[in-house]
């Protein structure tokens, strides 16, 4: 397309991801540094960040984001992740503890400017999917209405089901029920829908978000290896052009292709479109962002 990105889209980065050792909370080394690199970069126009442990880093960084003008968005995933944590426990003591945690989020998030919250299901038992469900839909109307209060919106990220992360949302035919289900009774919720995690569904662009439309609020764009017994087979979103990964510039562009059919290239309100995009081992952080945009720039031009 020959017309700016930003016209239409806000392009973001998952800090967390890309500097992955922020997501350590015990020991968050080159927090702050690595969020200034990523603020006074003009290539983006939102930024996505997760919990900050130490209260003095926490202030400061608050001070940095308004400073920047840009959009802000906490995802709650590392801290259920690391944690071992499951919104759709069966065990009501065990849900609970789940949703504290992403209670306790929404006040950081809040705090730190940030304008929505994102979140994942946990794995289930297919034998218990029903009462599984149940369980996710306590949770989450819990959590609209308490980010309601403050203005904020919330996302749930639609994973795999039986690949890694094993979760109970998606594929996209299940969180578009879910989603509806909320919305019932919870405006400020939506769908993240994430480009790595559709080779992990068996879905394509197209179907994914035609299904999950009026749902969807926010995306992310990455790569995944779907070779088993490759290097980062999985949800581990290596950079682009990584060996055997199965999203790259044509990919890229044909997701784009599909949110500009389907109505969410929006000048009005432009709606996040993120990187998740994660060094493998050694590699470099700086190195891996640039990688992103030079595959999203390409796809752009390819519109």
């Amino acid at each position: 397309m020959n017309e700016s990105i930003y016209k239409y889209l806000r392009v973001g980065l998952i800090h967390f991801m890309a500097y992955p050792e922020t997501t350590k909370f015990n020991e968050q080394k080159s927090l702050v540094e690595s969020i200034k690199k990523v603020l006074a970069d003009d290539y983006f126009n939102a930024i996505e960040i997760t919990h900050i442990e130490d209260e003095a880093q926490r202030e400061e960084i608050k001070k940095l984001l308004e400073q920047s003008h840009m959009t802000i968005a906490y995802g709650v995933q590392p801290r259920l992740l690391s944690a071992g944590l499951n919104p759709n426990h069966l065990d009501e003591t065990e849900r609970k503890k789940a949703e504290k945690i992403i209670l306790e989020s929404i006040d950081e998030a809040y705090y730190l400017g940030a304008e929505s919250i994102a979140f994942l299901a946990g794995k289930y038992d297919e034998n218990k999917k029903e009462e599984a469900y149940e369980q996710l839909l306590k949770t989450t109307k819990n959590v609209c209405q308490y980010a309601k209060r403050k203005d904020m919106s919330i996302a749930l990220e639609v994973f795999d089901y039986d690949v890694d992360k094993r979760a109970l949302i998606g594929p996209a035919t299940y969180a578009a029920q879910f989603a509806k289900d909320i919305r019932e009774q919870s405006d400020n919720f939506g769908l993240l829908v994430d480009l790595s995690h559709l080779p992990q569904t068996y879905e394509s662009s197209k179907f994914a978000i035609q299904t999950m439309k009026p749902y969807i609020t926010h995306f992310h764009i990455g790569n995944c290896v779907m070779k088993e017994g490759a290097i980062a087979y999985g949800d581990t979103h290596p950079r682009f052009g990584f060996p055997n990964g199965v999203n790259d510039v044509n990919e890229v562009k044909e997701f784009l292709q599909v949110m500009k059919e389907e109505g969410f290239f929006d000048e009005e309100n432009p709606y996040i479109i993120s990187f998740e995009v994660k060094p493998w081992e050694n590699e470099n952080s700086e190195i891996i962002v640039a990688n992103a945009k030079r595959t999203l720039n390409r796809a752009w031009s390819l519109l």
